[in-house]
């Protein structure tokens, strides 16, 4: 059931009064039907541009980088993730002084071997850096991602492994194959192939590359569908919506259990009674069907109408369906990616944008920054959780007429 969020109400009383408070002394008020509407991409730029005014002051004014640990390691991920959402607005570009230093900040993590990283994380701190990177347009930027392209191609699990400091070889019935982990070992996740993919798809690489071919075995095998998912723990399953990973650790590769952050939910069978099995949650399965987009699969697809039913069916902006506050804020980044590359004006019969900006209006604090719900990963940090934001209102506000 669609949950009506107490936040729209918020909004329409709150927009009423910002109207009536330009009224000026001995002026004719107007009747609350009559006040001229303000639309949701200006909204959604007023939102923006306040995040911008507080993640430039955060910005470390020596390193041009966000939150730098001089003890390292450091995470340029979270620089990546700031300059890709000024960058996504259409009245900043790579000449911003902030962004610049942003960038070359970013590019003094590269690697001989096109990794961008401080030495851990390398598939999300290069993945997401190569997101940023794709928007600018400068000669070290390009080689940047021509290396870091093959780079994080050599993490994906395949028949032919990713040779010297690449994943291991695996073939197609292992349950690795075909995803991506934080680095070259270890089990793969779906958050780490979204990061993955977006950065394909932001630097241009072809849908008939053998990357998406292989990713698309991944991405079957963590939709919990039945009908296309060939491990057990799916078995019957009609959610349509997607887990974590294959397996819930290294150690546990021929268990094939699965994993979801979300636990279990009880489904009704064929035939009367009902099992328990691992239940699909929101940011997942945003980043799941953003993914099976980005693999050029079109409406008619099984797995993406049923992907897009358990969206609809499950659609809110009170939480991150199944895991509460936790990865609140990178579920509407997720969210708001995926609505807008399926180019989606509603969901559930709602205007997902005008909820969206309504409920990031409400957590925007007075500083630019948004409110901190969650401590579970990193989202303590009001840097993160803002470049998330910035993102999905950047989604949200759609590009200048």
């Amino acid at each position: 059931m669609v949950r009506v969020m107490c936040a729209v109400l918020v909004l329409v009383c709150g927009s009423a009064s910002a109207t009536n408070a330009r009224v000026g002394p001995g002026e004719p008020t107007m009747g609350v039907a009559a006040m001229p509407r303000v639309s949701t991409r200006d909204r959604a730029r007023v939102l923006i541009d306040r995040a911008i005014g507080y993640l430039r002051a955060q910005q470390d004014p020596t390193t041009g980088g966000w939150r730098e640990n001089p003890d390292g390691p450091s995470y340029p991920a979270i620089t990546g993730l700031v300059i890709d959402g000024m960058l996504q607005d259409p009245r900043i570009d790579a000449r911003d002084p902030s962004v610049a230093a942003g960038i070359r900040n970013i590019l003094s993590y590269a690697k001989p071997d096109g990794g961008v990283h401080d030495g851990v994380l390398p598939n999300y701190n290069t993945a997401i850096c190569l997101s940023a990177l794709s928007r600018v347009r400068s000669p070290e930027a390009a080689a940047a991602i021509t290396r870091g392209q093959a780079f994080l191609k050599g993490l994906q699990y395949s028949e032919d492994g990713g040779g010297e400091g690449g994943a291991e070889p695996v073939d197609r019935e292992h349950p690795f194959y075909g995803g991506v982990g934080y680095g070259n070992h270890g089990r793969p996740d779906l958050s780490n192939l979204g990061f993955f993919l977006q950065a394909m798809r932001d630097t241009g690489l072809s849908t008939e590359d053998e990357a998406y071919q292989r990713a698309m075995v991944f991405l079957q095998r963590v939709q919990m569908l039945g009908e296309t998912n060939d491990m057990d723990y799916a078995d019957g399953s009609t959610q349509g919506g997607f887990i974590y990973a294959t397996v819930p650790n290294a150690e546990s590769v021929d268990g094939r259990a699965g994993q979801s952050m979300a636990g279990t939910v009880i489904e009704s069978i064929d035939g009367g009674g009902s099992v328990s099995r691992l239940r699909a949650y929101g940011s997942m399965t945003y980043v799941g069907f953003k993914s099976l987009i980005y693999a050029d699969l079109a409406p008619g697809d099984p797995r993406l109408d049923a992907a897009w039913t358990w969206i609809n069916k499950h659609y809110t902006m009170d939480e991150n369906p199944g895991m509460g506050d936790q990865g609140r804020y990178y579920y509407y980044s997720s969210m708001a990616r995926a609505l807008h590359a399926f180019g989606a004006t509603e969901v559930a019969g709602r205007d997902w944008r005008a909820d969206l900006v309504a409920m990031l209006e409400a957590l925007q604090e007075p500083d630019g920054s948004f409110r901190l719900l969650n401590d579970r990963w990193m989202e303590s940090d009001p840097v993160l959780v803002t470049a998330y934001a910035l993102i999905a209102l950047q989604q949200a506000a759609g590009p200048a007429d």
